[in-house]
């Protein structure tokens, strides 16, 4: 195999538009991504960037695909560890599909590498993310988790 590739699919008891604000919006994010927020104008080629809560820049990248509130797809490269910046840049497909009285998101994030550490790094980051944004769309409570 040729790529590496993390998948995660989680059920949210929300509407896609709710899902799709919780994933573009500042303010939010924070609340989930444990104080990191992304800039972008989420628009077809719009450059983004995720900080840390100290202004630190940790990842980068471009809004390759978007189709709101259905589908995300961004290039994405690790800034701040040396070792994963030089793999170069991941893909990050995110998809939301409506499923009875929830929404469906599959998060797809891959590298045309084999046994990429940045694909290891995001497959430990995106189950402790993904279950705070769930948690905190259906109750309304952010988990209690201080740091990923």
């Amino acid at each position: 195999m040729n790529k590496s590739t993390f998948v995660y699919v989680t059920y949210i008891k929300t509407t896609k538009e709710k899902l799709w604000e919780a994933l573009t919006s500042p303010a939010f994010q924070s609340q989930y991504w444990y104080g990191c927020h992304f800039e972008c104008t989420w628009a077809q080629g719009a450059e983004w960037k995720l900080y840390f809560d100290d202004g630190t820049i940790a990842d980068t990248g471009v809004v390759s695909e978007i189709d709101k509130p259905n589908l995300l797809t961004l290039s994405w490269q690790n800034e701040f560890r040396p070792e994963l910046k030089e793999e170069g840049y991941a893909t990050c497909k995110i998809t939301l599909e409506d499923v009875d009285s929830t929404v469906k998101m599959t998060v797809l994030h891959e590298m045309e590498r084999p046994n990429s550490k940045l694909i290891g790094a995001v497959s430990q980051g995106w189950p402790a993310i993904l279950s705070g944004l769930k948690s905190l769309l259906e109750t309304g409570v952010k988990l209690p988790l201080e740091h990923m």
